[in-house]
């Protein structure tokens, strides 16, 4: 019979899957009049005890309590030695014989084993008392046995998800650790001459199937890989224009978690020498700003711009701008889409371009696409943008070949950039 491998499902594991497992144990326990419900995991040699149902002998089984297999019953009802119904224990002498009757006084048990849909067995579904109980009968262990198919299932279910989750981080830590991503730059530009500004730094992933940079981050982020994602694609974003001179920036996309982690900082230090503009990407709501704006003073003080992204867009409203007081406002694509259509749209816009002008903070609009939305833009108060009718992202040495590098910071080296 072969026993399951798969990496051990913790406690935690089990709860958060479906307390479906915790009320079946409960019901199971109660139905027969035992003392204690558990379900079991073969780990090694090692009956591992991962959903336990034992009021007031707490302090004697609990999840994650293990106990050596050979201690045990279960290798021999398993094997057939021992039956899986055995309402008075001291009644069979080979029961009697093991281990666990020398530490435990178990009068009745009753157990049958968690079979997984590949065949594999998990662990013990089980039930046992301090005294005899010779009301336990075959109608008990069928009823068992439904609680136990019902227990492998959801168990097989988070076995599934934890090697999928598994295996995503191993691809993950294979791409930070591979460089599995490119940095492309996409001009900002003053719309009035369509000279570039500085350059947003945009990842794209290699890996396949395409996946949205959005996904991979998202799913960098669900298995605990989040910042260690961003930090190596910011990383490699400065090494890669480190040869770009004069008044031109960098804007670096970084979450609120980076933000408040002491290796940005340092990044941004060991970089003074650059002009750095740093996005703060928001998706969700930020809880403490005080930390926040801790952070990013710590930021400016070592030399780089603040930028808040998508303004107008999910959480990035007036509140949470009012909050960080960015230098840059970058106005959500959302909001440039159909502006020439759309005086709704208008509105928003010059009611944010009123308030940067109170604020003391520059306009940068994203997703520009046509001459018309750049005309517009340009009436509305919008002096600088980035879209595709201005630059598509590439490649920083197509972007700014060497040649032409030191031209072009000193034309924009004209132009004010913040």
């Amino acid at each position: 019979m072969e026993v399951a491998t798969t990496a051990p499902l913790t406690p935690a594991d089990m709860l958060a899957a479906g307390s479906s497992i915790q009320k079946a144990l409960e019901a199971m326990r109660r139905h027969l009049g035992m003392a204690v419900a558990y379900v079991s995991e073969f780990v090694g040699d090692q009956s591992v005890f991962r959903a336990v149902d034992a009021p007031g002998l707490e302090a004697v089984i609990a999840p994650g309590d293990s106990r050596p297999l050979d201690d045990l019953f279960c290798r021999h009802i398993l094997a057939g030695r021992l039956p899986e119904l055995m309402p008075d224990v001291a009644a069979i002498p080979f029961a009697m014989t093991r281990p666990i009757m020398q530490q435990v006084p178990i009068g009745s048990h009753m157990s049958v084993p968690i079979r997984l849909e590949n065949g594999d067995t998990y662990g013990m579904f089980c039930c046992l008392s301090f005294e005899r109980n010779l009301s336990l009968n075959d109608r008990d262990l069928r009823m068992m046995r439904v609680f136990a198919d019902m227990a492998a299932h959801q168990i097989g279910e988070n076995l599934s998800a934890q090697r999928r989750a598994q295996q995503l981080r191993a691809q993950i830590q294979a791409i930070i650790d591979q460089k599995g991503f490119l940095n492309v730059f996409q001009p900002i530009c003053e719309l009035s001459t369509g000279i570039p500004l500085g350059f947003e730094s945009l990842c794209r992933f290699q890996s396949t199937p395409y996946r949205s940079p959005d996904k991979w981050f998202a799913e960098a982020e669900t298995v605990g890989l989040g910042l260690e994602l961003e930090k190596a694609v910011l990383a490699e974003a400065l090494a890669v224009t480190s040869h770009l001179t004069g008044e031109l920036y960098i804007s670096l996309n970084a979450s609120p978690e980076l933000l408040a982690d002491r290796w940005l900082l340092d990044l941004v230090r060991r970089h003074r020498s650059r002009r750095i503009l740093i996005e703060v990407t928001e998706h969700v709501a930020v809880h403490d700003y005080a930390s926040l704006q801790r952070a990013i003073s710590e930021l400016r003080d070592s030399g780089a711009m603040i930028a808040v992204d998508d303004a107008g867009a999910g959480y990035a409203g007036l509140q949470h701008i009012v909050q960080i007081q960015p230098d840059v406002i970058k106005l959500d694509n959302s909001l440039v889409r159909d502006i020439e259509r759309d005086p709704a749209r208008r509105a928003l816009l010059s009611a944010l371009i009123f308030f940067s002008r109170e604020t003391n903070c520059s306009v940068v609009a994203e997703g520009i696409e046509t001459e018309e939305q750049r005309i517009i833009l340009q009436a509305l108060g919008v002096t600088k943008g980035q879209g595709y009718l201005l630059g598509r992202p590439a490649a920083i040495s197509d972007l700014v070949p060497e040649q032409g590098q030191r031209d072009l910071a000193v034309a924009g080296g004209r132009k004010k950039r913040h």
